[in-house]
């Protein structure tokens, strides 16, 4: 790969084309080839899926969404049940961080991308190989599809694995010869090509690939015929079958404690299947590289435009820009801001990548922001999305360049001051991270100073960088849900409208994750009924508590603290058995309703608060997630900056108002979600999953309309008042609101007035004004008075300090030839010790200063000053440094002055009567 910290060509994909006699193949856009998938899917019965968010919903082992199938992760792991059993998908997918990262490659290679779209089909259950494998092949070859031609196609098998058990994959091979590929073009390889896993146990199986030859003039050495298999540049992989049929367990030696797995057949094998839409597209437009399809090459002319170079394909500046153009639009669209932490850093790694890019190109303007307009206008009609939010990211992008116009400045300074230094591979590292400086540039500065760069130290502290991030990112296996919860029907939920379900019968009993027949008084179990009133952990909504009795409701079976939903539609409560209870039992579940009305009047207040802060702030603020509970709500949301007092009394004003207009709250059950969306215009919650049908939940008055599973009032005047009582930043870009509401607010009020009532008596309010500007003004005065004091205390001790320094001058030592002065001044600040300092200098003529100071807190101030004449022969800040670790401390500074801080008080004494001793060694 070459070097990224210059502009690059790579020219490898201008070589001649050669001519093939077989048919040419229709040539379509990226848009066509991306309908064309998804229609032939549907024709054959699959659900066309939207994609969903490259943030993966409730799924920690991911950090961004990077495959088709992480959408219908819990299906395939059987924790979830749609409506269909065959689904395609255009998915949005990024690989740049964590264990998946495509980062460095991107922009030098043809085919490498932060961002890419994964073209899909899935059978949860439904078909497999037979008809996987026939419809791959109709798709990728028939004249009214794709059409490509046969002879240029290759497939994979997986090859078998005897020490595993798992046997080779004839069947898949049968099943590519029936569909007409020829013997001789299907090829075996081993686990680590044509064997998948979703984690170290779950769901696995083979898979088969299908790989285009794209021709000589693609070959990865020109003019070298090689076979498939032995020149990945030429023969690309265009499809990737997984056919999921073993569930992988794993086994403890009791004895050794080592760990074996085992592959058992699953129930209702699955098929998930990804073609990546830019190498399609290349194939099909008879383009070597993915960055000369229509999917960039507009892209690319737009980012020529912006940094004011020619318009060339093979530029790599050119590839990343757009590259991570695309990337960064849609991350920040679907929630991502940058930070220096988990996502948000890596977008802010593209970012910045980007940008320095452009900046190797002679742009050093902000510029990226204008991409987004362009990636909106290339790809909105696949993502309608884009055009609401293309400001909105344009926005962030913008303030993103400019701040590391200012961290580059900054770190410009660092590199200078490092330079004169000890400048380290991992100093070098640091100023690469933290502040964007290309390596490259700091190899050349370090050359320009005579410095020796540590490129070894560089690469060590990289290294290093990269197991941090993948081990923070690791994630782990999503085990398969237990299947005590896994073959239940849906628990019907009762309690929108109802806290109590009479005759619910018992369906299963889960005792430390096992199905169990019965339980005796005392056992802590997950109970799963065939109905139930309690409502279920989700949505940031919390469960609800109660009980369940016996059917006359005069006796306790189970005191239920919780309630969560393993599967999807599985309600299992959290039970604390007092009688003995058995599958088959009936009970009558009842909910703590005055929790219920709390949790209630808290959930419908969020969604004022949604509505209020969009309406005061702008329409760029999306819900980034939230808690409701009993006593307060938590709401988090997106927004560039703190929320003003103005603005916050202005929102809590607003759902005041709408709490006093006690609007109607209506809610419409298995609404279509299209229709949810584009006639209701309800909110869609950021990294939320939606199915089909959906519910919505709406004032009457229209002032908030969200897709929504939680229990509400009926109308607003139930909820009495809100409260915000917190507002402050969570992470960048996104902040959080914690109010309270109902009884909460009284309480809060009560306590309030309490308050209020002692300040009337420290600060009584004269006639006109209120008691709180009372109290303000009886602080003011207060801290005026004291700030008055301060003063007074300090000119005392300067006073008294600069009384000490005829004393110090006349106890100087002289230190081979040059006088040393000494002088202890506790409680000063710093900048009346450095005055000190230069006094004495002054007083001296030349010399040398060591003053020190006792701090409060334990701590300890040192400075060391050196007259001009001197600093040849002795630094400030060496010697500063030497004296302060004596003290427990280190510092340094200029050779003319320099500072210290130390921790041990006890020692400050000795360090100055061993100042002479350390100035005479550094004299020599």
């Amino acid at each position: 790969m070459q070097n990224p910290g210059s502009p690059v060509q790579c020219h490898a994909e201008n070589r001649p084309r050669a001519r093939y006699t077989e048919r040419a193949m229709q040539s379509r856009s990226g848009n066509e080839i991306r309908e064309l998938f998804l229609r032939f899917f549907e024709t054959k019965g699959h659900r066309r899926v939207h994609s969903s968010s490259l943030v993966p919903a409730n799924d920690p082992t991911l950090l961004f969404t990077n495959a088709g199938m992480n959408q219908f992760k819990d299906l395939f792991l059987g924790a979830e049940k749609r409506e269909y059993a065959r689904a395609t998908t255009s998915q949005k997918c990024v690989r740049a961080g964590g264990k998946h990262n495509d980062l460095e490659n991107v922009g030098f290679t043809r085919r490498h991308h932060t961002f890419f779209e994964m073209l899909g089909n899935f059978s949860f259950g439904d078909y497999f190989k037979r008809e996987a494998i026939q419809f791959a092949w109709e798709l990728v070859t028939s004249e009214e599809w794709y059409g490509i031609p046969k002879d240029r196609l290759y497939v994979t098998i997986f090859e078998g694995d005897a020490a595993n058990g798992v046997p080779r994959d004839d069947e898949a091979e049968g099943y590519w010869i029936e569909a007409g590929v020829p013997k001789e073009r299907i090829k075996e390889y081993g686990l680590k090509d044509n064997f998948w896993q979703m984690g170290e146990t779950g769901p696995c199986g083979p898979c088969s690939e299908i790989f285009y030859d794209m021709g000589m003039e693609a070959a990865e050495t020109p003019g070298v015929d090689l076979p498939f298999g032995q020149d990945d540049a030429r023969y690309v992989e265009i499809w990737n079958l997984v056919f999921m049929q073993f569930d992988r367990a794993a086994i403890v030696d009791p004895d050794t404690k080592k760990t074996s797995y085992k592959l058992t057949p699953l129930p209702k094998p699955s098929i998930d299947t990804g073609m990546g839409l830019e190498r399609v597209s290349a194939v099909l437009q008879g383009k070597v590289s993915n960055f000369e399809t229509d999917l960039f090459t507009p892209l690319i002319e737009r980012a020529a435009e912006l940094t004011g170079v020619p318009n060339d394909v093979g530029n790599a500046s050119l590839r990343i820009i757009a590259d991570h153009a695309r990337a960064a639009t849609f991350l920040i669209n679907d929630g991502v801001l940058p930070s220096n932490e988990g996502r948000g850093y890596v977008l802010r790694k593209i970012l910045r990548r980007g940008i320095r890019h452009g900046r190797l190109l002679g742009q050093e303007q902000p510029f990226l922001y204008e991409m987004v307009y362009a990636v909106r206008d290339l790809m909105a009609g696949a993502y309608p999305e884009l055009e609401d939010s293309a400001a909105r990211v344009a926005k962030v992008i913008g303030a993103e360049e400019k701040q590391f116009d200012r961290v580059l400045k900054i770190g410009l300074t660092r590199l200078n001051e490092d330079l004169k230094g000890d400048f380290t591979g991992a100093k070098a590292f640091h100023l690469y991270e933290t502040f964007g400086l290309p390596l490259d540039f700091m190899v050349d500065a370090a050359r320009d100073a005579h410095v020796v760069f540590d490129e070894a130290g560089f690469e060590h502290a990289k290294e290093a960088e990269q197991a941090r991030a993948r081990a923070s990112w690791k994630g782990g296996s999503q085990k398969s849900a237990s299947p005590a919860f896994r073959e239940l029907p849906k628990t019907s939920f009762l309690g929108y409208k109802q806290l109590t379900a009479p005759g619910a019968e018992v369906l299963a009993i889960v005792k430390d994750g096992v199905g169990v027949p019965a339980a005796a008084v005392g056992d802590h179990v997950d109970v799963v009924l065939d109905q139930t009133s309690f409502y279920g952990d989700s949505g940031g909504q919390t469960g609800d508590t109660g009980w369940f009795t016996s059917a006359d409701g005069n006796t306790t079976v189970a005191e239920i603290v919780g309630c969560v939903l393993p599967v999807q539609g599985v309600r299992a409560h959290k039970a604390l058995l007092k009688l003995p209870l058995t599958v088959g039992d009936h009970v009558r579940t009842v909910v703590d309703a005055e929790r219920r009305d709390s949790i209630r009047r808290n959930h419908t207040g969020t969604h004022l608060l949604h509505a209020a802060l969009r309406a005061v702030l702008g329409t760029h603020v999306k819900q980034a997630g939230s808690s409701v509970e009993p006593s307060r709500l938590r709401f988090d949301f997106s927004h560039f900056a703190q929320v003003a007092d103005e603005e916050l009394q202005e929102i809590e004003d607003i759902v005041n108002r709408e709490v006093l207009v006690n609007a109607k709250v209506e809610t419409l059950e298995d609404v279509p979600i299209d229709v949810a969306v584009n006639e209701y215009h309800a909110m869609a919650l950021f990294g939320e999953k939606y199915g089909d049908k959906v519910r919505v939940v709406k004032l009457s008055d229209g002032f908030s309309t969200e897709l929504c599973g939680g229990t509400h009032t009926s109308a607003t005047g139930e909820i009495g008042l809100i409260k915000i009582v917190s507002e402050g930043s969570v992470s960048s870009g996104v902040r959080r609101l914690e109010a309270i509401s109902g009884f909460g607010s009284l309480d809060a009020f009560r306590e309030d007035y309490a308050v209020a009532q002692i300040v009337a008596q420290i600060a009584p309010a004269a006639e006109g004004s209120t008691a709180s500007e009372a109290f303000r003004a009886r602080l003011t005065a207060q801290e005026d008075e004291l700030k008055r004091l301060r003063r007074e205390l300090e000119e005392l001790r300067m006073k008294s300090a600069a009384g000490l320094l005829d004393e110090a001058l006349s106890k100087a030592v002289e230190v081979k030839g040059v006088r040393l002065v000494t002088l202890r001044a506790d409680s000063l600040e710093r900048g009346q010790l450095r005055t000190l300092v230069d006094n004495l200098k002054q007083k001296l003529g030349e010399g040398v200063v060591v003053l020190a100071s006792a701090q409060p807190e334990g701590k300890v101030a040192l400075i060391a000053g050196v007259t001009a004449g001197l600093t040849k022969r002795i630094q400030a800040g060496k010697l500063v440094g030497a004296v302060a670790k004596l003290v427990g401390g280190s510092g340094g500074g200029k050779p003319e002055i320099a500072e210290a801080g130390g921790k041990e008080q006890a020692q400050i004494d000795a360090a100055l009567q061993a100042a002479a001793g350390i100035a005479g060694e550094m004299l020599g």
